[in-house]
This record gives C-alpha cells, sequence and structure tokens, in this order.
C-alpha cells in the first residue's frame, strides 16, 4: 500500500515521487527543520496520551466510574456497559512504542527509497487517521478499536514520521549533523508538552452532563495534526545530488563527515551497529522506568516537606495527597522541560565533542549521578535532588538526539534513516527493560515493608550499573571496517532529477525572503512556547 501511494506513471514525476522534492540551486536549508518539527510535534503527543485515561476511566458514569466486578482484559475489550479501568487503557501507550520501534524498522528501508514526501504522508494518515479511529472507537465505547486505531495504525505512523525528519536534516546538515538532528528531536519530546494541555484544554469545552469530551477532542487534535504534517511532509526538500553547504569541505569536518556510505545491509552485520544499539538500549532503559515514576518517587521521599509538613507520605490525608500531587506534577513538568531542552543542547555539542565523547560524558555522569549523588541526596536537599535528575532527563532526551548523527558518521548519510529505524528496535526493548527494573524492585521492597523513603536508592545504583556497562560499550565502537564502505552516491531515484525539477515541476525558491523562513519557523515555535508556559506555571507549584 504504502509503495504504491502517490506512485507517478512511468516517464513522469508524481506529486509524491522523491525527485519531485530535490530542491534547486539557492534553496535555503534553514526552510527544513520547521517541516521536521511540525511532523515532531504532532506525533510527539504519544507521549501525551495519558491526559485521556482518567476521563476514559468514567466515560460511561461521568462522574464515577461504572465498575464491573471480575472483568478481565478480554472482557474490557468489547463491553459498552462498563468502564474502562485504567491498567486497560495504558496498553495503548505500550502499543504505541513497540509499533514505533517495529514500523522504523521495517519501512526504514522504503523512506530511503520514495524519498521524504511520501513517507511524510503515509505518516501524517496514519498517525490522523489512527486518533480518528480511536476516537470513533470512544463514541461507541469499543477498546478494541482504540488499540487498533489509536495504537497499531497510529504507531505505525509514529515509526515512519520519526525517522523521516531526522534522516533528511542528516542530508541538509553535515557540517552540524548534531545540531540537525536535536532540532528534530526536540520536537518529538517537546510534542505532549504542547499536546498534553490542548486535550486539556478540548475535553473541557466538549465535556458536559452526559459525556467526558475524549472522542471530540481527539477528532479535533487529529484534524489539526493532518494540517501540520501535510504542510510539514510537502514542505519537505532534499539537497541535489552534489550539494555541499557553503565554505564546508566534506570528510574530515569536526562532525565527523563521512566520504562512504554503509549499505542498509550490511549495517548489522557490523559490530558497530550492534554497540550503538547497546549504548541506546541502556541509557534509554536507565531513565524511562524512573520518568514513568517521577510524581510518586518526588512524593514518597520527601513526604510532607514537599508541602511544609512533617506527615510521612503514608499519612497524607486528601488535601494533603492533593497537594503533593500538584508538587510531583511540577516535578514531572520540569524534567520535561530538560528533556526536551537536552536533546538540541547534548546533541549540538557533539558537533564540537565528537559522538563517541559526548556518549562517554552522558553515560560516566549519569552513573555517577546516579550511583553516588541521588543516594545521598535521599531526603536531604529538596532543590539538589530536582537538579539531579534534571540533569539525567537532559541525558536522556540528548541520547535520542545524538544516536542518528552518531549513525551517521559510522555508516554514512545515504541509508541512515533505514539504519536509524532498526536500531529504534532498542527503544522498544528499552520501553520494556527499564520500567520492569524500577517496578519490580520498588514493588519488591514495598511487600518487604521498606520505609517509602529508603525505596529509591537500590534502584538508583541499578540503573547506575546499566549506565556503566553502556560506558564500555561506547569505548569499545570504532570506525566501520572499509571492506562494507560504498562510494556515497546518490540513490538512483535521485540521479538526473535536477534538471526536471528546475525546468518545470517546483518553482525556484532562491528568492525566499528572510520574512518567509521567519513566518515557518513562527509556525512551529509559536506552540512550542505555549506548551512552554503552561509548563512552567506547574513547575512554579513546585517552586513555592
Amino acid at each position: 500500500m504504502t509503495e504504491a501511494l502517490g506512485r507517478a506513471a512511468p516517464g513522469k514525476i508524481g506529486l509524491l515521487d522523491a525527485a519531485r522534492t530535490v530542491a534547486p540551486p539557492g534553496f535555503n536549508r534553514w526552510l527544513v527543520p520547521p517541516c521536521a518539527l511540525a511532523i515532531h510535534l504532532c506525533i510527539g503527543m504519544a507521549y501525551g496520551f495519558s491526559v485521556f485515561w482518567l476521563p476514559l476511566a468514567r466515560a460511561i458514569g461521568i462522574s464515577e466510574p461504572v465498575v464491573c466486578a471480575g472483568m478481565s482484559l478480554a472482557d474490557a475489550l468489547t463491553t459498552t456497559a462498563c468502564d474502562w479501568r485504567v491498567s486497560d487503557l495504558v496498553w495503548t501507550y505500550s502499543i504505541f512504542f513497540v509499533v514505533l520501534g517495529a514500523a522504523a524498522a521495517l519501512w526504514g528501508g522504503w523512506l530511503e527509497r520514495v524519498g521524504p514526501r511520501r513517507a511524510g504522508v503515509v505518516a501524517a494518515f496514519c498517525w490522523c487517521g489512527g486518533m480518528a479511529i480511536g476516537a470513533y472507537g470512544v463514541a461507541i465505547h469499543q477498546l478494541w478499536l482504540i488499540w487498533l486505531g489509536t495504537g497499531l495504525i497510529g504507531g505505525i505512523g509514529l515509526g515512519i514520521g520519526y525517522i523521516s525528519p531526522v534522516s533528511t536534516l542528516i542530508k541538509w546538515f553535515p557540517d552540524r549533523r548534531g545540531l540537525a538532528t536535536g532540532m528534530a528531536i526536540m520536537g518529538f519530546g517537546g510534542g505532549a508538552m504542547v499536546g498534553s494541555p490542548l486535550a486539556d484544554l478540548l475535553m473541557r469545552h466538549f465535556a458536559n452532563d452526559i459525556q467526558v469530551g475524549v472522542w471530540q477532542t481527539m477528532l479535533s487534535l487529529a484534524a489539526i495534526y493532518l494540517v501540520f504534517m501535510m504542510a510539514g511532509a510537502f514542505g519537505y526538500r532534499v539537497p541535489r545530488p552534489g550539494w555541499a553547504p557553503a565554505a564546508w569541505h566534506a570528510p574530515g569536518s569536526a562532525g565527523g563527515g563521512t566520504g562512504f556510505h554503509v549499505h542498509l545491509r550490511d549495517a548489522h552485520r557490523t559490530p558497530q551497529f550492534w554497540l550503538v544499539w547497546l549504548v541506546l538500549l541502556l541509557n534509554v532503559s536507565a531513565s524511562i522506568g524512573i520518568i514513568g515514576v517521577a510524581s510518586p518517587m518526588v512524593q514518597e521521599i520527601f513526604g510532607g516537606r514537599l508541602i511544609g509538613s512533617n506527615v510521612a507520605f503514608t499519612a497524607f490525608d486528601t488535601a494533603q495527597k492533593a497537594a503533593a500531587a500538584a508538587v510531583g506534577a511540577g516535578f514531572v513538568g520540569l524534567i520535561s522541560l530538560f528533556n526536551i531542552g537536552g536533546r538540541p543542547l547534548w546533541s549540538s555539542a557533539s558537533d564540537r565533542l565528537g559522538r563517541k565523547t559526548t556518549f562517554a560524558i552522558m553515560t560516566a555522569l549519569g552513573a555517577l549521578l546516579y550511583g553516588l549523588v541521588a543516594p545521598s541526596l535521599n531526603g536531604a536537599s529538596l532543590g539538589l535532588f530536582v537538579l539531579v535528575f534534571c540533569v539525567l532527563a537532559s541525558m536522556y532526551g540528548g541520547g535520542f538526539a545524538t544516536v542518528p548523527a552518531y549513525l551517521a558518521d559510522l555508516f554514512g548519510t545515504r541509508y541512515v534513516g533505514a539504519i536509524h529505524g532498526r536500531l529504534l528496535s532498542a527503544w522498544s526493548l528499552a520501553g520494556i527493560v527499564g520500567p520492569f527494573i524500577v517496578s519490580s524492585m520498588r514493588d519488591a521492597a514495598i511487600a518487604a515493608g521498606t520505609p517509602r523513603d529508603l525505596i529509591y536508592p537500590p534502584i538508583y545504583q541499578a540503573l547506575a550499573g546499566l549506565l556503566l556497562i553502556a560506558f564500555v560499550a561506547n569505548l569499545l565502537i570504532r570506525p566501520v571496517d572499509q571492506r562494507f564502505h560504498g562510494l556515497d552516491e546518490p540513490p538512483e531515484t535521485l540521479r538526473g532529477a535536477t534538471a526536471a525539477i528546475n525546468h518545470d515541476t517546483v518553482p525556484a525558491l532562491s528568492g525566499r525572503t528572510t520574512m518567509v523562513i521567519a513566518l515557518c519557523w513562527a509556525a512551529v515555535l509559536a506552540p512550542i512556547t505555549w506548551g512552554i508556559v503552561r509548563t512552567l506555571e506547574k513547575v512554579a507549584v513546585l517552586m513555592t
């Protein structure tokens, strides 16, 4: 289906063909990052879907959930008389990220053949169409439709949409690969920061005495996201064969430029691929589990000190629980900001320091903070505790943003999108490993009667061990053996395309003014700014 979408008749350049996206001379590459951000901001809402769980858990009862005793997960899939449990709904979140990794691996090679525009269009229809199917499932109260639409079909859109901007920007910024990938992946981290408060506003608008407003909100978001993602997909351009930034001299730049490529079929045969895969797996595993329990963690460790009281967490009354939860939400919001900000920060730093050095710093510093600093701050200084976890969150995001540039340095840019797609299987596995380590150790400690404020130091030390292994794995990475190298030539789909594009299919863009570039950036920075402001409002609770 994806292969056929937008395919032109022989001898013609179709609207979605890769050749149609080749940039003419004079094209300004700074028009491309807003397109990447537009797509990543939309699919990044996957992180924010938890905003729907509590309203959906009372979709029938409206004010209170309609609870059916003995309802199994299989029963929940088709019931129309009982409200879903949050545990039933969160499977959607799990499906998202398992399918994301699988889709990125399966269709990464296809993306490199057909180009970013067609991939962006497919991603838009899958993500937004999946949300629309999920909205219908909410409207008729069928959980299986939410899993199928939002989870499975939407997850395919996530995978394809995640790798297409990264692949494109790396080709436009060979001199600043880290900056390029940081700009793109910052959008994915910021998607929930924008989408969650927007969804909350929409649900409040649509909710009334007979409905919670979720399906209307999901449809509204799907429509908004479709506009943004299609604009991003059609705004994509790829550099013409032989293009290079002014004053940049290919191989040997500080960012680790290459004059070769490693074919997709050979990448997984190299130890470098599996070492980077292991580094990503361990780096993500060490943080994703803790991020998932960030709010209860800070409440359990500091208890009443969060709200100016000496009461232990387990002795909170209803009002104290609400006040502490507000502080916990502020902590989560601050972590989110550092997760987002760390993406361009660490990836840009890698342009100067080198990818290997950057990952060495992140993994060593992370192991130090988890293994020694965080346990020593347990219940001590709230400010220092928050600072430590903000730095850790920045390195979590920074790892995601730096990995694509690392791959481009090692394997070249020709197949980097496809190789990155396969590498994301590490993310899918980390989404299981990290939460399993944290939740199983936490549950075992609670069952053993461990005081809540003493639960976490052993968990921190286990996570530090993961990062120490990642540190060693990163040190073992060497340049790929030359027997895997091929000449870095343009793919067949782009050869000879420049003349056709310049003559009759795409108007020259060389006359674009700085005003046009400013408007494109404003279109994506405005929602990000709004999201930051809303997040800072929550963070203010933590600071008071």
